[in-house]
């Protein structure tokens, strides 16, 4: 969904804290933060981050010239079919009735209305049909119920070539246009089991070896892997204790390095696993990740958190996705450990339970 800056945060110029003070000064992912320490600031990171977006939502919107052989796909569709994906994650993952519910689904009709309830899609599948990203774009919104009948008229029989089931991609990318095919309903070209053991994550791949291409190919494995978190009980067993067990070594890399928006993957990637929260990396990395948050709401993807306050103190370029990625990590993070104190009010004994 996006690359990681190779610059050193302490190297860039610009005012505020250096990101190693942010991560000393609230607790890193090596130290464990305050019990409950998540919970008490991820309601605000949440509402935050989606106020920003909903603020912005003018900026997602398709240029006039988007189905054109020269428009940029990285900068328009990309952008639009990342506020779907995550959007629509939030909602589900929200109650009905909040405003963070209500503000999701909100920006996942704005985003089907900018590609004209599918019309869209269709044209540009017309235009590319051998081209995957419009059908992942499209399978984002067939996963969430809206649908466009004449374009998976046309996607059945591209989705039956041979041509289809060979395209030469990365094992994560392969994932992810399998959970797509799932999505929409069809039969997948593929076995799932069979690409995850490709993937770096699959393969239990050294710890040490992680970096920024391995670390956003690991994220998007269980993304793909779960439904985008929906679905924690696909992780197999081996998986999440590997997980368990190295992310908050990767978590504490990244706060020290200032990748904010691959932090807020690899919450969202702790969030998504089976059985209980990993609360203690939750405590420690949240609080670290709402301290670079800015008052407007949104998150830098890399480097020193400004102190500037204008309304738009970074490039929306630049800040977008990892705004996108932290709400969608809060929304589910959220759901973790609430289902957490909900098993446990169940199993204490004595321990009367209370429901609002």
């Amino acid at each position: 969904m996006t690359t990681t800056a190779t610059q050193d945060p302490r190297e860039t110029p610009g005012a505020g804290r250096p990101a190693r003070e942010h991560a000393s000064s609230s607790g890193t992912a090596g130290a464990s933060g305050a019990p409950g320490a998540a919970l008490a600031v991820l309601p605000g990171v949440l509402a935050s981050a989606l106020a920003w977006t909903d603020a912005h939502r003018t900026r997602f919107a398709l240029p006039d010239d988007v189905l054109e052989p020269h428009t940029q796909v990285n900068a328009t569709l990309k952008p639009l079919g990342e506020l779907a994906q995550l959007g629509s994650t939030i909602r589900r993952t929200t109650a009905p009735g909040t405003p963070e519910h209500e503000v999701a689904g909100d920006l996942v009709a704005y985003a089907w209305e900018q590609l004209h309830e599918g019309a869209l899609l269709l044209e540009l599948l017309r235009a590319e049909p051998f081209a995957a990203y419009p059908y992942e774009i499209y399978a984002a919104f067939a996963g969430y119920g809206l649908r466009h009948e004449g374009f998976e008229a046309l996607a059945r029989p591209l989705t039956a070539t041979r041509a289809w089931a060979h395209t030469e991609q990365h094992a994560n990318r392969q994932l992810g246009l399998v959970n797509s095919e799932r999505r929409v309903g069809v039969v997948t070209h593929t076995d799932a089991g069979g690409v995850l053991s490709r993937t770096w994550l699959g393969g239990l791949s050294e710890p040490w070896m992680f970096e920024g291409p391995s670390g956003y190919a690991l994220t998007h494995t269980v993304f793909h892997l779960t439904d985008w978190g929906r679905m924690p009980d696909r992780v197999p067993g081996k998986i999440d204790g590997y997980l368990r067990t190295w992310l908050p070594a990767w978590a504490d890399g990244c706060l020290e390095s200032g990748q904010w928006d691959l932090t807020g993957e690899l919450l969202a990637v702790a969030a998504s696993l089976p059985g209980p929260a990993p609360a203690e990396l939750l405590d420690a990395v949240w609080p670290v990740l709402a301290d670079v948050q800015h008052p407007t709401g949104c998150v830098p993807e890399t480097g020193v958190p400004v102190q500037d306050p204008a309304p738009d103190p970074y490039p929306f370029i630049d800040c977008y996705h990892s705004t996108l990625v932290t709400a969608f990590a809060a929304a589910l993070s959220l759901r973790s450990l609430r289902q957490r104190d909900e098993r446990t009010d169940e199993t204490t004994p004595g321990r009367e339970r209370h429901t609002p």
